[in-house]
């Protein structure tokens, strides 16, 4: 088995363990309720490990969805689906489209930008006003560009930006976002077998004043 089929199939593992807490069905108190002022969460990804800050005074609404779906083990599995060179990596769709279906309405209002979109920061990607749900994209460079789009910053990659620097960047735009929901991760493996992905993503620490 090569490298690559190995890192699959223990990212198949990763997904079924996700989906046995039965991200599907989320507990709504607990989805709304309010996270720490802030936490680190580390990434183990096929490329290697990076760490991020998440800040609650950047996007409060953010933070508290983030903080649940981090501790929800969501993000495990994970695929780095559209990774475009000097600009960002995205990231949201669960492995499992079942689970990514029951996500698509669970959506957060937009919140002031207070920090600009600079290299290294990471905001909720959207797809119109007010509809920002688990995609994530963090900035390989200055987009400043994205501030006026009312794309806020919740975080910021604090050690192993090099890392993101690696994730697999030869497909660009070409994944099929509509693809992606419908059949989730065995549609990126069978089309984009070079992606790179999240193999766990952890809370690592947490502050509160």
């Amino acid at each position: 088995m090569t490298i690559r089929l190995r890192l699959f199939a223990i990212l198949f593992v990763a997904v079924a363990s996700a989906s046995a807490q039965d991200l599907t069905k989320p507990d709504a108190a607990k989805v709304a309720a309010v996270g720490p002022d802030s936490f680190n969460v580390t990434f183990t990804t096929t490329k290697g490990e990076f760490v991020v800050r998440v800040r609650r005074v950047w996007s409060p609404k953010a933070a508290d969805r983030l903080y649940y779906l981090f501790n929800a083990k969501y993000y495990d599995g994970v695929v780095f689906y559209r990774v475009v060179p000097g600009f960002m990596a995205q990231f949201g769709f669960n492995g499992d489209p079942k689970v990514s279906a029951a996500w698509f309405s669970r959506t957060i209002p937009d919140e002031p930008v207070r920090v600009s979109n600079s290299r290294g920061t990471m905001s909720f990607a959207a797809r119109g006003p007010n509809t920002r749900t688990t995609q994530l994209f963090i900035n390989f460079a200055a987009n400043a560009q994205l501030d006026g789009m009312k794309f806020a910053p919740v975080a910021t990659v604090i050690s192993g930006m090099s890392v993101v620097d690696l994730l697999y960047k030869g497909y660009g735009e070409a994944p099929d976002q509509g693809m992606i929901s419908k059949s989730g991760n065995a549609y990126l493996k069978k089309a984009f077998p070079k992606l790179d992905a999240i193999l766990t993503a952890r809370v690592s620490q947490e502050w509160k004043k």
